[in-house]
């Protein structure tokens, strides 16, 4: 059984428990790749929808993300996501290391968490925001010491409001087609190979499905997710330049 075959199993499972015990079942944190096996399992099994599901990752468009199985009003309670956000702060932020979201994430493996209890990590005035299960928070609190050469503190908190949404920026950019492989090189500055490698990748979403047709044209209000890059919405095109190329918006996070 591959990887793709084990994550549909141990959802359809999770949703099936969840109808069996009439409890509410919650995920790990998922993948957008994990994620996009969700969202093709669901159209391939109403079992699914049946069993009622939310995705969240404690703030609003997390990449990462988990999912509850249940429904309130069939289960006859309400539960929250088990997620909570801890803080890790250098000591004395003069002395401190410029920290970066590799070095956040690589103290935390290095204590020997498994990836799905970590969240999205935002980073803040060189301070590190993770969002995690409530279970594994008090270890990284007891255990995260030191990131790089720089000590730190952890604490468990809520997410500064100036980190608690990803502020969007509009870019108007020029591109031969609407395209998406076109589209993607341009956002990201890469060239028109690199952008077709990331569809040989796997690494290209639209509206939170896995797309590997690289000539596919964009809408308006599609979304695109490109792993390791981040995330941009299609607004639309605003005219044509007079070398032939189309005037497009994106707002890009």
């Amino acid at each position: 059984m591959d990887e793709e075959e084990r994550i549909k199993k141990r959802l359809a499972d999770m949703a099936g428990k969840c109808c069996r015990s009439h409890v509410f079942v919650f995920t790990g944190f998922l993948s957008v790749a994990e994620q996009d096996v969700f969202r093709r399992l669901r159209l391939a099994d109403s079992g699914m929808d049946q069993a009622g599901w939310a995705l969240f990752g404690g703030r609003e468009d997390s990449e990462r993300c988990m999912i509850r199985f249940g429904k309130e009003e069939e289960l006859g309670y309400a539960e929250d996501f088990p997620i909570v956000c801890v803080e890790m702060a250098p000591l004395m932020q003069k002395f401190a290391d410029q920290l970066t979201h590799r070095d956040f994430l690589g103290a935390l493996m290095h204590l020997g968490i498994e990836r799905a209890t970590l969240g999205d990590i935002i980073i803040l005035d060189n301070k590190g925001y993770v969002f995690c299960t409530a279970v594994i928070a008090p270890f990284i609190v007891n255990e995260l010491e030191r990131i790089k050469q720089t000590p730190v503190k952890c604490r468990v908190t809520e997410l500064p409001a100036a980190a608690a949404a990803t502020a969007a920026v509009e870019r108007r950019i020029q591109v031969p087609s609407e395209r998406i492989d076109a589209v993607i090189a341009k956002a990201y500055q890469l060239s028109r190979g690199e952008s077709l490698e990331l569809f040989r990748q796997k690494k290209v979403f639209l509206n939170g499905l896995l797309f590997e047709n690289s000539s596919g044209l964009l809408k308006p209000e599609d979304v695109v997710t490109v792993r390791g890059f981040g995330k941009f919405t299609y607004l639309g095109c605003e005219g044509v330049s007079k070398k032939g190329k189309k005037n497009i918006v994106v707002s890009m996070k």
